[in-house]
């Protein structure tokens, strides 16, 4: 199985410079809750759910006076922990979701009732429109085997069998013939470029190679839907960095839906298409990475993203102004998603100001003032 040439988000960012290849109704400029994500319909959503634990979590999504209280208050008062508050947002197809929070969030336990490895106290899961919650165990078990999978921080991989064995094993449990096994496993380890390493055991591979095992494995059944928990956390950086580019290239070949669980702001801006932050098991604020650095929702998301340089995120889309009638518009074109950072040489090099047109309409222009100010705070 050949590979193309490796790609980076940043190299596919770059072709926008006359087109965009993101799609736009998640680009524009809005706050939290401004419309579903993606053309078509989500293949998750999840709708008003809940995870309370403790004896009475049952009582607290339906009480409007407990499900007001704040987490602290909520534990005080009847000893039950809120992991999940209400929690609402839809996943399109194709799309990296990134779920962002700091320790504590609830965006493991979150991951977890996706595909009810813990189960929900209240609300809905959709999977392409039907309520997982709702499901008998034999149904449940069909989803996890053919249409979700699952990347964990700690690999989870088997010790006493080889690498082959470990990527196919999700497919002996669901009764695969072995030679489709074998042939399926040789696949997704090319994909995941250990080519070579197919006959080694676990404790043989660094801890990167290990991740790309339990990358292959997810990949094995072929799923509509990849979860990644945090599966780079416990990485050395150099490894972690890789392991993004490696996610990144893969999303880029195979196309999968992702929703990635992170602490790092830098991963999730690296990752994702949206970004969902979450706070004592509420959400924050959801949209792209512009979105939360160009109009953050409110002082604790504005205190997250504090440190990231504004030119490498924000798009031209949210620097741009209206055309002057005294604008000479015979400048250079440039697509409305191109980062600020990419068109920096390009502005301060013309004479005039760039046009930034989408589909052949004029969205603005953008001239030295506009970048200027952006560098200037990066």
């Amino acid at each position: 199985m050949s590979l193309p040439a490796k790609s980076t988000r940043d190299d596919r960012r770059k072709t926008t410079m006359t087109t965009s290849t993101r799609n736009p109704a998640l680009e524009s400029p809005s706050r939290a809750g401004s419309g579903d994500a993606g053309r078509s319909g989500p293949v998750i959503s999840v709708q008003t759910l809940w995870k309370v634990f403790g004896r009475h979590g049952g009582d607290v999504p339906g009480s409007e006076e407990l499900s007001a209280l704040s987490r602290k208050e909520l534990k005080e008062r009847t000893g039950c922990v809120a992991a999940v508050c209400d929690l609402s947002f839809d996943v399109a197809p194709g799309e990296v979701f990134v779920v962002m929070g700091l320790s504590g969030s609830g965006k493991s336990t979150l991951v977890r009732c996706l595909t009810r490895l813990i189960e929900p106290t209240a609300g809905h899961v959709l999977f392409k429109g039907e309520d997982i919650l709702g499901i008998n165990e034999r149904s449940l078990r069909e989803l996890r085997r053919h249409s979700i999978s699952m990347v964990f921080q700690h690999f989870g991989l088997l010790p006493h069998r080889r690498v082959a064995d470990n990527v196919s094993y999700g497919l002996e449990i669901r009764g695969t013939g072995k030679r489709e096994r074998s042939q399926r496993a040789a696949e997704v380890i090319d994909l995941v470029g250990l080519s070579g390493y197919e006959n080694s055991f676990p404790d043989q591979l660094s801890g990167g190679m290990q991740q790309r095992v339990g990358l292959a494995r997810a990949l094995a059944g072929d799923p509509e839907v990849l979860l990644f928990d945090e599966p780079f956390s416990a990485l050395d950086p150099l490894i972690r960095r890789d392991m993004q580019n490696e996610v990144i290239r893969l999303h880029h070949e195979v196309g999968k839906t992702m929703v990635f669980i992170t602490h790092d702001l830098a991963e999730a801006l690296k990752l994702g298409d949206r970004i969902l932050i979450m706070r004592d098991g509420r959400l924050v604020q959801v949209g792209t990475g512009a979105e939360l650095v160009g109009a953050p929702a409110d002082d604790y998301v504005r205190d997250f993203v504090r440190e990231v340089p504004r030119s490498r995120v924000l798009t031209l889309r949210w620097i741009m102004r209206p055309a002057h009638a005294d604008d000479q518009m015979d400048g250079p074109e440039f697509g409305p998603d191109v980062v600020v950072g990419e068109a920096v040489r390009a502005v301060l090099e013309a004479e005039r100001p760039i046009k930034v047109v989408q589909d052949g309409t004029l969205l603005g222009v953008v001239g030295n003032a506009e970048i200027l100010a952006v560098v200037a705070e990066s």
